[in-house]
């Protein structure tokens, strides 16, 4: 019976080729667009080299100073101090990578310029980032205390700096004025991974604003906590509030009161946008996500119903006939919903070659550097389940407005 229903429904998307055109072209073009979203949505958010720890990492990105009197407040990252003096002396994490958000330096080459992003780190960052080097190894925590000018290079820098050379370790790369000898070249990172990007990697002890002599909090610094296991988390989390309690305040000072948090990945942007002190905004963030999500798919699901409604009406007096011979209203709505999931099949098919084109073309189009977006299992799982949602909502109120036709009414409509 599948097979003559199949049968069937191929040989009325034949006959009717513009409703059939409009109808794959609706369904095609919104699943292409939420098959991108989620690629891009599961590129941010998936534990990637060399972030690859994030499930038994939490992350301090930012501290809130607040003067509840005079209504002051500053948010942002950390001074390097505070991290190493604070954060640093906890117990429960095995390792607290320390670095500073990547700023752009000057250099030129051949009288070009070339703006070269720098991060400034600690000896434990290259302990918890997993960097896949293809040259050299990371500076040492002697070379750091020593303040030696040396610097870890990407991939793409090397090549913009030296050319195609075999190897660059031990040369010296000069920017911002100073010359730093090469002793490492790690593949490159895409800009998105902001706690791991950069062009080129210094000790922290080099930075010209923040060698860890700035007493201060705010700062340009942030801290990934690296705990043995998954099971850390919660402990770790609640050690930072504990450390944070401890932090003596001063209220003739420009603040008296301090806040901050270690959060998992996510949460740690989410709670910057949508969260406060009562939650990390990660459940607001996923229900804005769903709603807009499904306000898309309704728009073309309700045009798709009206097309279809329109479609299997021209067809009442097949209906009319087959009621004639027997055939009962169940069996003739199922074969109507099949024949539209059988529509949204190919219009799957076709959204997902659209989408690997999609995702090949941005890839390829370099609109972020080194990013590498991809149809992986959950995106499939998510298409497989638009699909079907597609199917069922478009094709289940057409086939019950053909199952309450009346053979007699049928027949007088044509």
């Amino acid at each position: 019976m599948l097979v003559n229903y199949f049968k069937i429904a191929i040989a009325v998307l034949k006959r009717r080729k513009f409703f059939t055109f409009i109808s794959l072209f609706g369904i095609s073009l919104t699943l292409t667009i939420i098959i991108v979203l989620t690629a891009f949505m599961d590129y941010l958010l998936s534990p990637s080299h060399p972030d690859v720890k994030r499930e038994r990492s939490l992350y301090v990105n930012m501290l809130r100073l607040e003067h509840t009197k005079k209504g002051m407040r500053m948010t942002g990252p950390m001074t390097f101090h505070y991290l190493n003096h604070f954060v640093g002396s906890m117990k429960t994490p095995e390792k607290v990578a320390i670095f500073s958000m990547f700023s752009p330096t000057n250099t030129y080459i051949n009288s070009k310029k070339l703006v070269i992003n720098v991060k400034h780190t600690n000896h434990d960052y290259w302990e918890v980032e997993e960097y896949q080097f293809l040259e050299g190894k990371p500076y040492t925590a002697e070379q750091i205390a020593r303040a030696e000018k040396v610097t870890v290079i990407s991939e793409e820098i090397k090549h913009a700096y030296f050319g195609e050379v075999p190897s660059v370790v031990g040369k010296f790369l000069e920017t911002d004025n100073e010359q730093y000898r090469v002793i490492g070249v790690v593949k490159n990172v895409p800009i998105t991974m902001i706690y791991s990007y950069a062009d080129m990697y210094l000790p922290y002890t080099l930075s010209k604003e923040d060698k860890g002599d700035n007493k201060g909090m705010n700062g340009k610094y942030m801290a990934i906590l690296l705990g043995r296991s998954k099971a850390d988390l919660p402990a770790m989390e609640q050690e930072y509030q504990q450390v944070i309690r401890k932090i003596p305040v001063d209220s003739t000072m420009e603040y008296d009161k301090i806040t901050g948090y270690a959060d998992p990945y996510l949460a740690g942007f989410t709670r910057v946008f949508l969260g406060d002190d009562s939650g990390t905004g990660v459940t607001k963030f996923f229900l804005i996500i769903g709603l807009v999500l499904f306000l898309f798919m309704l728009l073309p699901t309700i045009n798709l119903v009206n097309i279809n409604s329109s479609r299997i009406m021209e067809r009442s007096s097949e209906i009319a006939v087959r009621k004639a011979f027997g055939a009962s209203s169940g069996t003739l709505a199922i074969q109507f919903i099949i024949e539209n999931l059988i529509l949204t099949f190919f219009g799957g098919i076709i959204g997902v070659a659209l989408s690997a084109i999609v995702l090949w073309v941005f890839n390829n189009s370099q609109l972020i550097p080194n990013a590498a977006l991809q149809i992986n299992l959950m995106v499939l799982a998510a298409t497989l389940g638009a699909c079907l949602v597609f199917g069922l909502l478009s094709g289940v109120y057409p086939a019950w407005r053909m199952s309450r036709l009346q053979v007699v009414t049928a027949l007088k409509s044509n």
